[in-house]
């Protein structure tokens, strides 16, 4: 079983990996809580996967991120987007409620950097993923609910690069480079569609499959 203790060993290992790389150090639990990953057995997340409908891939016809408001306001934060940077960043630095600076350890790529902009906030299921995958059906009230979910292993700060490079694909389209993650990704993607109840085709259930192979 997956426990938070973990992740920090994962980011541990990065920071040495990054260290070696001539990147900016990450010290040891100072990422800070996250509310990652799906905390259950590979067997577990197995069961959950076989629970999910298979059906093809929908039409992209109507779909706009529109219908998926964000970034919504989030407390002390400016909004969930600045939520998410506080809380996967070390160092985080504030300029009223906006963050401003950190330091951020990308899951995906194991890069690790220091400046927000180059950060951005990746859906684990993307909103044009979830619109194939049944969210058309959805009002945008749901939609948002699922754009803005702190509470599944549905949003990560991730580089830039590394979201770009992901869009909307799904595991059988894209991985992340860093394969030590695809068993976490895999439990993740898994998690996120049993709770908002979407569909997955049948070679991204195949590809989840070999993924939880990994862990």
């Amino acid at each position: 079983m997956r426990t938070p203790g973990i992740f920090v060993n994962v980011l541990v290992a990065v920071a040495v990996l990054a260290g070696a790389a001539g990147c900016v150090p990450v010290e040891p639990g100072s990422a800070g809580p996250r509310t990652t990953g799906s905390g259950v057995p590979a067997t577990e997340s197995t069961g959950l996967l076989d629970q999910l409908t298979v059906a093809r891939s929908g039409s992209m016809s109507g779909y706009s991120r529109e219908h998926f408001p964000h970034w919504r306001k989030a407390g002390k934060n400016c909004d969930v987007r600045d939520t998410v940077l506080r809380r996967d960043g070390s160092g985080v630095e504030l300029s009223g409620c906006n963050v401003v600076g950190g330091r951020w350890v990308s899951v995906y790529d194991n890069k690790v950097l220091t400046d927000p902009a180059d950060m951005d906030i990746d859906h684990m299921v993307p909103l044009a993923n979830a619109w194939r995958s049944g969210a058309d059906e959805w009002d945008d009230k749901k939609r948002g609910d699922f754009a803005n979910d702190l509470t599944r292993p549905q949003l990560f700060a991730v580089s830039l690069n590394s979201n770009r490079a992901k869009g909307d694909q799904d595991p059988s389209q894209w991985k992340p480079s860093n394969r030590s993650f695809w068993c976490e990704y895999a439990q993740d993607w898994i998690a996120v569609k049993h709770y908002w109840k979407l569909t997955v085709t049948s070679t991204e259930k195949d590809a989840l499959a070999d993924m939880l192979e990994t862990c």
